[in-house]
């Protein structure tokens, strides 16, 4: 028996050097593990935006032709009044096609000119237009206008497209080879597409911007904003600071923590029936999303601002009632204060998880083609999540680099929110 003790002894190092062993290989694994699921989550990243780039960043840009327009008094004004109105009103698509002829005189035949029409956008009559009613002075004169390529050329010029004959091409040959006398003339040129920017949505791809979109987004989600600010802080300030700890506060805050994890279709449903079918509000309006999405984020926003209630030091309101503070100044002149910056950051979070919402708004009506720019807040409108599902769903080769470029400037007012939340925490936070 006292020969076996020193053996167990002479053991015991050797069982602690082998635990001790797999213990930090457990670490090691478990540390691999982690940089293994951060490596596998950047390299899925990359290639989402990488793809969303790759398709989208062509959108930015746009072929135009060069048109040398006869501004014939005859057909534009023949009274020579230079009202506007009258100039608008003038056959300004005949004008444009009798230019378009002059190129290739020879381009006679019914189905050439078809062709040859299909190579310039539908939207040439309008800019010629807008550049005559603006400035009279150039009717009867000889103006060279650079308007904007057909969809299906500016996708063959990019190398989307391919032309063919065999039925199937949205480009044939003959078009193709139009196109060809037009870039060998200099006549052909990309410039930046300041339409994206500068148009609501349209049928035609070249036409289509997302300006309605963002005109219509920035309303709704001011609406939004002015809801949720006041009565989530009122909401956050009462739960945290006066309401009393029973069954009811109980029961209150098991139904926030719930309507948080809600589907946001469920809201879209519910200003369906209450807000549009009962209080009779506007469809498609920025009103009437405002409202939804406020809804929405309203649980973020007070479970945000309540963590932030409770993240000031109990010093900070033991210090003011003890000089003799209210509980409502001591809340409303030291905690609140404190406490600010952490709403704002729940506030701006909230507000850009409301910025990528689609289904609510699809639900009340915000889905509809509008081809105008909003201009209050009853006027049918769009926002930019909507405005990229429907691109989506578009047929045309041209849609998809715009869908990707709208996804773009989406992200690009995500990055923007998300970046102003964490100034708002480093400058203002405290650490105690």
């Amino acid at each position: 028996m006292n020969s076996a003790l020193p053996a167990a002894v002479a053991k015991g190092p050797d069982l602690s050097k082998a635990r001790i062993k797999r213990r930090y290989a457990t670490e090691a694994r478990f540390r691999l593990y982690g940089l293994g699921a951060i490596t596998f989550a950047i390299v899925f990243l990359v290639i989402l935006l990488g793809t969303i780039i790759s398709n989208g960043y062509s959108a930015f840009v746009a072929t135009t032709i060069a048109l040398d327009v006869n501004l014939d008094k005859a057909a534009i004004d023949p009274d020579g009044t230079k009202n506007p109105e009258t100039i608008a009103q003038a056959d300004f698509r005949g004008v444009v096609r009798t230019s378009i002829r002059s190129l290739f005189p020879e381009g006679t035949e019914r189905s050439q000119e078809r062709v040859l029409f299909g190579i310039f956008s539908e939207g040439a009559q309008y800019d010629v237009q807008k550049r005559v009613v603006n400035n009279p002075q150039l009717i009867g004169t000889t103006q060279r206008f650079w308007v904007k390529a057909a969809p299906d050329i500016d996708m063959l010029r990019k190398g989307y497209l391919v032309a063919a004959d065999d039925g199937t091409a949205r480009v044939n040959l003959t078009q193709e080879g139009f196109y060809k006398r037009l870039e060998k003339d200099g006549r052909v040129r990309t410039e930046f597409n300041t339409t994206f920017f500068t148009a609501a949505d349209s049928r035609e791809p070249e036409q289509a911007g997302v300006l309605g979109a963002m005109v219509g987004t920035f309303m709704t989600l001011g609406v939004c904003l002015l809801l949720v600010l006041p009565i989530g802080i009122a909401a956050a300030i009462y739960l945290e600071e006066f309401a009393p700890k029973n069954r009811w506060t109980d029961l209150i805050e098991v139904n926030i923590n719930n309507l948080a994890a809600v589907p946001s279709i469920v809201f879209g449903l519910l200003g369906l029936a209450v807000l549009l079918n009962w209080f009779g509000m506007p469809r498609s309006a920025p009103l009437a999303g405002g409202v939804v999405l406020a809804l929405l984020v309203l649980p973020t926003i007070i479970i945000a601002g309540r963590s932030a209630l409770k993240a000031v030091p109990p010093s900070i309101r033991e210090a003011a009632l003890g000089v003799g503070a209210s509980h409502l100044q001591t809340v409303g002149h030291h905690v609140l204060p404190l406490a600010m910056p952490g709403i704002l950051t729940g506030t701006i979070i909230g507000m850009a998880h409301a910025l990528g919402e689609s289904a609510p708004l699809l639900m009340i009506g915000m889905v509809a083609f509008v081809v105008d720019t909003p201009t209050s807040l009853t006027d049918a409108s769009t926002v930019l999540p909507v405005q990229i599902f429907l691109w989506a769903d578009a047929p045309e080769r041209a849609f998809v680099e715009r869908t990707s470029a709208a996804i773009m400037v989406l992200l690009v007012f995500l990055i923007l929110m998300n970046l102003v939340a964490i100034l708002l925490r480093r400058k203002f936070e405290r650490r105690w």
